[in-house]
């Protein structure tokens, strides 16, 4: 004869007991952890502003959270522009403005009619980053980009010079799935592909957009071109869409385009 102890209630009240206890432990680690969890993710996003703006670099250094966090409240500037005018927008803080939280918000955010870089949404604000040289003149602009890849979102700084034209560096730092890294996809952050994109033209003479990744060597050697990935087509094609997208007119065109005429400062 069984003993109560082995009773289906019983054994029914340890297991939900035991869900329970789990179940607080994880909700109470979760928001303990939260603040940490931000602050390193911001930390993260700091440093690849930098690696965009060629403050540091990461692959060939060791660098501390303090020099990241002392670099950057020293050199970088963060301001949100309004992407219908091109305008700075005043008394928004660019450093906690979270573009993407205002995506998922329709009354802060539009519907791209030409979604070739497949965003979905877009923020009606978008933040970026004016970057100085240590006597405050300005050396960068950075603008964020976005698109999809083979599998994934994947995520990147566009750092330019101050003409708005000639490109510093296209960093990329985030994927939100798995499927372009580490695979042929993951190769967007590979230090080789990266440098190619340095002293590239994103316009041509008569201002019209010319920047291309592309397999053609000619074109991939001219100013305005950059070798497509090897055995990636479709993250390839998911870098040109995205800065096809994010420098035109639902990106920051408009904002180029003051930037370019003198709006800078």
């Amino acid at each position: 004869m069984a003993s109560n102890k082995d009773s289906f209630g019983r054994t029914l009240f340890i297991v939900v007991g035991l869900c329970l206890i789990c179940s607080i432990f994880v909700s109470t680690a979760a928001v303990v952890l939260k603040p940490t969890q931000q602050e390193n993710k911001l930390l993260d996003k700091q440093k690849y502003i930098l690696e965009a703006a060629g403050l540091i670099n990461t692959k060939q250094e060791e660098v501390s959270k303090a020099q990241i966090q002392e670099t950057y409240a020293r050199l970088v500037t963060a301001k949100v522009v309004d992407l219908a005018s091109g305008d700075y927008v005043e008394g928004i803080d660019g450093n906690t403005f979270d573009m993407e939280k205002a995506a998922r918000d329709p009354s802060r955010s539009f519907k791209p009619e030409n979604d070739i870089a497949s965003v979905k949404r877009v923020a009606n604000r978008a933040v970026i980053y004016l970057v100085n040289d240590e006597a405050g003149s300005l050396q960068t602009v950075i603008m964020p980009v976005k698109g999809y890849g083979l599998w994934s979102t994947m995520f990147a700084f566009l750092a330019v010079a101050p003409d708005m034209n000639t490109v510093q560096s296209l960093v990329y730092y985030d994927f939100t799935g798995s499927g372009e890294t580490p695979g042929l996809g993951g190769e967007v952050q590979n230090p080789k592909w990266i440098a190619k994109w340095t002293d590239k033209k994103l316009y041509d003479e008569q201002g019209n957009l010319a920047i291309k990744v592309t397999k053609n060597p000619a074109i991939a050697n001219s100013v305005h071109g950059v070798d497509a990935l090897s055995g990636a087509t479709l993250t390839s094609n998911g870098v040109q869409h995205s800065l096809t997208f994010w420098l035109g007119e639902e990106g920051f065109a408009r904002f180029i385009e003051k930037a370019r005429n003198g709006g800078l400062s």
